[in-house]
């Protein structure tokens, strides 16, 4: 009988490693959540659809990507802006568009940026002794080339790490990687609050720029004389397969399945669009024209959502009952929430029986209801 030898796996460095699939091991990686990014392979965009945006200042785009511009419309976001090819093994990708010619001022920043949940991160150490090195790495392309820059910081901006990577050939896709060594000191949270945020710049002035390489007690959110996307009209960001994760070297993209991707996102945004005719939840008849119901959500999100999003348009909501479906005559409004689900009133037409049950109902395609509960 032969026997199986499984060697101790230490650190992808060095060590006692081996190499299987093209992947080096880690004593990290062998834990189920090697990348600590959700969406990076910007799948998910329950907000938009594919559509395109100018989000305003501190605004999610695709799921977990939020942007910054301290100037409005400077520029866009859409999942697979531009219609080029991903890079192999990828169908999706985060495109960000100048939309003019602008000169950052010194106080200017302008990024695309994922804000992390310290759940997921205490593993680093970071504020210790023990602070562990991670590495980022991702596919990049830009109609630019040059050093380009951007930041990890913690959730007050009172730690930064500017970083720099180069785009050699415009228009073409380039695979980069950064390890970044733990930071020993700073606040960096450990639970479902903000502990670090990866940030990929696209232009930034001289008070939010720092030298690369090094940790430094204020916010930073680029690196000295990284190039300005927004510094010229038209050019393009596009960046997909961004993995961060524990350890000094990069491995292969974790390719999480759709359905776990998604439920992921969730945790922090929910958007319920129900096809036409099809139910949001059930409930009571509070009176003639009001009728309150529970809608659940299908995570536990982050902590309890403090608002509803809807379409803006009474005719997409009705609310069905025995025999005939009242339509709406105003929005969808929010009552309460916890982490589980969310208690919303419908008002109809004044033809409900108080005491009642019914059932919240999408009138048509157009209709959702959406929680955040981004950090």
């Amino acid at each position: 009988m032969s026997t199986l030898k499984v060697n101790a796996v230490t650190d992808a460095s060095g060590g006692n490693t081996a190499t299987i699939n093209s992947m080096t091991p880690t004593a990290d990686s062998l834990q189920g959540f090697r990348n600590r990014i959700i969406n990076g392979d910007m799948r998910i965009d329950q907000r938009n659809a594919g559509a395109s945006v100018t989000p305003a200042n501190d605004t999610y785009t695709l799921d977990r990507w939020k942007s910054y511009q301290t100037t409005a419309s400077k520029f866009s976001v859409q999942r697979n802006a531009g219609s080029v090819t991903p890079p192999v093994g990828f169908t999706n990708y985060l495109g960000a568009t100048s939309l003019s010619a602008y000169s950052v001022s010194a106080s200017d920043f302008y990024t695309v940026q994922q804000p992390m949940e310290g759940y997921n991160t205490a593993d680093f150490g970071w504020g210790t002794a023990n602070a562990k090195t991670i590495t980022l790495s991702f596919w990049v392309r830009s109609s630019l080339t040059g050093t380009f820059g951007g930041a990890v910081f913690n959730a007050d901006g009172t730690r930064s790490y500017p970083f720099t990577y180069t785009v050699s050939s415009a228009n073409t896709w380039e695979y980069e990687t950064i390890t970044i060594a733990g930071d020993t000191s700073g606040s960096w949270g450990t639970t479902n609050g903000i502990s670090l945020q990866i940030c990929f710049s696209l232009g930034a002035g001289s008070t939010y720029s720092g030298t690369a390489g090094a940790w430094a007690g204020t916010l930073y959110t680029s690196a000295t004389g990284a190039v300005s996307v927004v510094g010229t009209n038209g050019a393009t960001f596009y960046i997909t397969g961004v993995q961060l994760e524990v350890g000094s070297v990069a491995t292969p993209f974790e390719r999480r399945d759709y359905g776990r991707e998604l439920m992921m996102c969730q945790r922090y945004y929910y958007r319920n669009t129900a096809p036409s005719g099809s139910q949001y939840g059930s409930g009571y008849n509070d009176s003639t024209a009001n009728a309150y119901f529970n809608i659940p959500f299908p995570v536990t999100m982050r902590t309890s959502p403090t608002a509803l999003e809807q379409s803006g348009t009474a005719g997409n909501y009705a609310i069905q009952r025995s025999g005939d479906f009242p339509a709406c005559t105003s929005v969808p409004v929010f009552d309460s929430a916890n982490t589980q689900s969310a208690f919303v009133r419908f008002t109809s037409t004044g033809n409900l029986t108080a005491g009642q049950g019914s059932s919240a109902r999408s009138a048509n395609s157009a209709g959702y209801l959406g929680w955040s509960a981004e950090l």
